[in-house]
């Protein structure tokens, strides 16, 4: 009986035996871990090398190529009072990522080289170890600002106004993202989050036409003006339309035959549907002009463009709605969802009322719409048409409202049945048409600067659907109705008008279009003299 009351005894107090020994054994693991970490974070404070900030300007004197970065560089010290590039073991891990990266510039369509590359490669290829130095992290530290701002920020905003683009920019701070890419430094080769992805698939494409060209590019088509190959044709052009579409991927294989074939077609076919070009599939003067083009310009393109990319917000990457609009390319893209709902050709502005280049929030749909002449047009054109022409406002449904003129609703109006509008200083907006034949035609700059949509019910419907609940009926009665009608966007939809002459699809494969307002060169020079 003693027994069995000394086990009960026992049984009742051994889980508090076992709950002790966990807690001394807890309790002696972290003094442990805790002067571990402590040990660590000695270690590593004696590895931090502190700087001297008085010595920057006598750096900047013996490298006046990087005073451009003075202000930042100073700020970044102020930030941290101590080298980051190296301690007393070396340079860091990132570094040498750093430096491998700046010199792959040509791979980020940026046509310069790194000042001072011979001191800076000296640096890191030294057969000699040297002792930390200021002038060492100075220059690492004037090379990432370098990198950064050629290959992030891209030109200033002033300058991207001068070439038509008046899209808002993003302000970084490189300094704070200096601190993300310490903590993972391999985000400086593809950082998604920094960059509109279309940059990345234009620099496929700019590594693939970079292939094309040292292997010697392509050769140009011969064909006498005026002159027309159809399918099943022979003709020495035909062959080298072959070797030259090989060469740009349109084509598997090169079978060097003159006779215009089914493959062939399927391949010109391929192409003018990648350029947008309209039409058959005929060998034309204008296919082969364009054609011509050097793989060289065609790099030129792709990095003029690269640049754009990074004036353009990476926001947009995961924006669930927007639509876009790319004058050069007379496509407008409505997406939901992050997929496109919607795509439809348009009309730009022609050469003397360029479309400018601009974003904005559409807020309102106006149905039978009213079209409030602007006052260019109302003195320029309409005014001068009112004095040989008694009757011409009756003639095409217009009327004055004071000192203005304005277009009643109807199936003529100018801006056909229904106008989209995010209201802007640049008063322009997209709208409906009912000079639906202008679709037809390669180059489609023809408006006053607005933009024409040939899809517009189609958008109406989209966008209505969207935020209102409305079906087709719906938009049809008020398209078609005596008077204006307004349909409100709560939630108001970003719309961005952009400019890209190359556009590159996720492998690189890039679709080229004419620069209708003859924008790139300009650009071009602006980049390859900074």
């Amino acid at each position: 009986m003693n027994k069995i009351i000394a086990m009960i005894k026992l049984q009742k107090i051994f889980p508090l035996i076992i709950l002790s020994v966990f807690f001394i054994i807890t309790s002696c693991k972290k003094n442990e871990n805790k002067n571990n970490l402590a040990d660590v974070e000695v270690h590593e404070e004696d590895k931090v090398i502190p700087i001297d900030t008085t010595k920057f300007d006598v750096f900047f004197k013996t490298y006046p190529l990087f005073k451009a970065y003075e202000k930042e560089i100073k700020e970044l010290y102020k930030k941290h009072d101590h080298f980051i590039w190296q301690d007393k073991d070396g340079f860091i891990e990132f570094a040498q990522v750093l430096y491998n990266q700046t010199h792959q510039l040509d791979e980020e369509g940026v046509k310069m080289d790194m000042p001072y590359n011979d001191v800076i490669s000296n640096i890191f290829y030294s057969d000699t170890k040297k002792e930390p130095e200021l002038d060492t992290e100075l220059l690492i530290s004037s090379m990432y600002f370098y990198y950064t701002s050629k290959v992030y920020a891209g030109l200033d905003e002033e300058a991207s106004k001068e070439t038509g683009w008046y899209l808002p920019r993003e302000r970084t701070s490189y300094i704070a993202y200096l601190d993300t890419l310490m903590i993972d430094p391999q985000l400086i080769k593809e950082d998604k989050s920094e960059f509109f992805k279309q940059y990345y698939n234009l620099k496929k494409g700019l590594k693939k036409y970079r292939n094309i060209e040292e292997k010697g590019g392509w050769g140009t088509i011969t064909l006498e003006k005026g002159v027309v190959i159809k399918p099943g044709d022979s003709a020495t052009a035909v062959a080298q339309l072959r070797e030259r579409l090989y060469k740009e991927g349109y084509l598997k294989d090169n079978n060097e035959n003159n006779i215009y074939d089914e493959e062939l077609v399927s391949a010109v076919s391929n192409y003018n549907t990648k350029h947008n070009r309209e039409g058959e599939n005929n060998i034309t003067s204008s296919l082969v002009k364009e054609l011509n083009i050097s793989v060289e310009e065609r790099i030129k393109t792709i990095s003029v463009n690269m640049e754009r990319c990074r004036w353009i917000t990476p926001k947009i990457n995961t924006a669930k709605e927007y639509i876009a609009v790319n004058i050069p390319s007379y496509r407008l893209h409505y997406f939901q969802d992050g997929k496109p709902e919607l795509i439809s050709r348009v009309v730009v502005g022609k050469e003397l009322n360029k479309t400018v280049v601009f974003s904005g929030e559409m807020s309102y749909i106006a149905f039978s719409p009213y079209w409030n002449i602007p006052k260019s047009i109302l003195e320029n054109e309409i005014k001068p048409k009112i004095a040989k022409d008694d009757n011409y406002l009756a003639k095409h449904n217009m009327e004055w409202v004071g000192n203005r003129v304005r277009q009643k609703p109807g199936g003529n109006n100018s801006l056909g049945l229904v106008k989209f509008m995010f209201p802007n200083s640049n008063n322009i907006y997209l709208h409906d048409t009912p000079a639906k034949s202008l679709f037809n035609k390669d180059e489609r700059a023809f408006s006053h600067g607005c933009v024409r949509v040939e899809k517009a019910r189609e958008l109406a419907i989209a966008i209505t659907k969207k935020h209102g609940d409305w079906n087709e009926d719906k938009v049809d009665k008020a398209m078609h109705a005596s008077k204006e009608n307004i349909f409100n966007i709560k939630d108001k939809i970003p719309v961005y008008i952009a400019y890209f002459t190359a556009w590159a699809d996720k492998d690189g494969n890039v679709a080229f279009y004419d620069d209708i307002y003859n924008r790139d060169e300009r650009l071009a020079h602006l980049l390859y003299k900074s």
